[in-house]
């Protein structure tokens, strides 16, 4: 019977020997085959298999998509930035095209802009007023002392925004002051109180189109917590559409002008501008119109880089 041994050494392959050990390595065979057949039965485990990472699609970015609240915020801003005052001047002049429109929108918006817009002037020339409901009583002759503590108003605004480096305030105060100084120091008494006769319109321009500019303040402004800045909005397209359409209207069709005398008040302004001031219809017509297309124009340049910047503000 053959023997099944192996005729060589498990270990370094030499010649198997009659004894029970290697003559060449001295490892006794009996070991070393326990060991190699340990070894044949061991089964390495197989390689874990390697899935190709799926392709992402190219428009999405490769970091991890989350919620990210100041970008919602921006592109909401975007929103209210491109539409709100467009919107606004626009619903408020088909408002205004319409007879029930036009009286709710004069008696509880344009009217109160109307009579405080005379009392702002006649104080930015030295007179004191009082604005009240279709009627602002006018002081005949200028206070000295009021005019000297709205001086001083107006002088501590500018120091304010100098102190917080803030040049809204320091140029917003020094206006201010330098239309003071022309209304109350240059402009005679006569020549003064027929301004203070056009800011009733003039006022629905300006103080119209300062109010819908609200709309632009930063986050942290006050105006900017609950719908504050928004009835500004309302307030001045309102204000801005009934005194722009009517004098727009005239250009064309006089009979649009406000001519004639309200009952309880006396001479309508243009009445007066006209009999008392000697104004005549064309200069009339020209500096309202005037004043209204250089508030557009304002307002436009303004809407123009506040939107450009929150363009801006999204994209980053």
């Amino acid at each position: 019977m053959e023997s099944s041994l192996p005729s060589r050494c498990p270990r370094c392959g030499a010649p198997r020997g009659g004894g029970p050990e290697c003559p060449q390595c001295g490892v006794y065979y009996a070991k070393a085959e326990a060991r190699a057949s340990q070894a044949a039965l061991t089964v390495e485990p197989p390689a874990p298999l390697e899935l190709p990472e799926p392709e992402r699609p190219a428009h999405l970015p490769q970091e991890t998509l989350t919620w990210n609240e100041a970008a919602e915020d921006a592109a909401w801003e975007l929103k209210i930035r491109t539409f709100a005052i467009p919107v606004a001047l626009l619903v408020t002049w088909v408002l205004h095209a319409t007879g029930m429109g036009h009286k709710l929108l004069v008696l509880f918006f344009s009217m109160w802009i109307h009579e405080l817009g005379h009392a702002v002037t006649a104080w930015l020339c030295g007179f004191l007023a009082f604005p009240g409901p279709w009627l602002t009583p006018v002081a005949m002759n200028r206070s000295p002392l009021f005019s000297l503590l709205l001086a001083a108003g107006f002088g501590f605004l500018a120091w304010r925004g100098w102190k917080l480096r803030d040049r809204r305030w320091m140029g917003g105060g020094l206006a201010l002051l330098v239309l003071q100084g022309v209304g109350t120091l240059l402009l005679g008494r006569a020549k003064a109180q027929s301004f203070v006769t056009f800011g009733g319109d003039g006022g629905c321009l300006v103080l119209g189109t300062a109010l819908m500019l609200t709309l632009y303040v930063s986050p942290e402004n006050p105006l900017r917590k609950g719908w504050t800045r928004w009835g500004f909005l309302l307030i001045g397209a309102a204000a801005f559409t009934d005194a722009f359409r009517t004098w727009w209207s005239a250009r064309t069709n006089v009979d649009a002008i406000p001519f004639g005398h309200i009952v309880g008040v006396g001479p309508s302004d243009p009445s007066t501008l006209m009999d008392a001031y000697g104004w005549s219809m064309d200069t009339l017509i020209f500096r309202h119109v005037g004043l209204g297309v250089l508030c557009l124009i304002v307002l436009g340049m303004v809407y123009a880089v506040a939107l450009f910047r929150a363009r801006a503000a999204v994209r980053a």
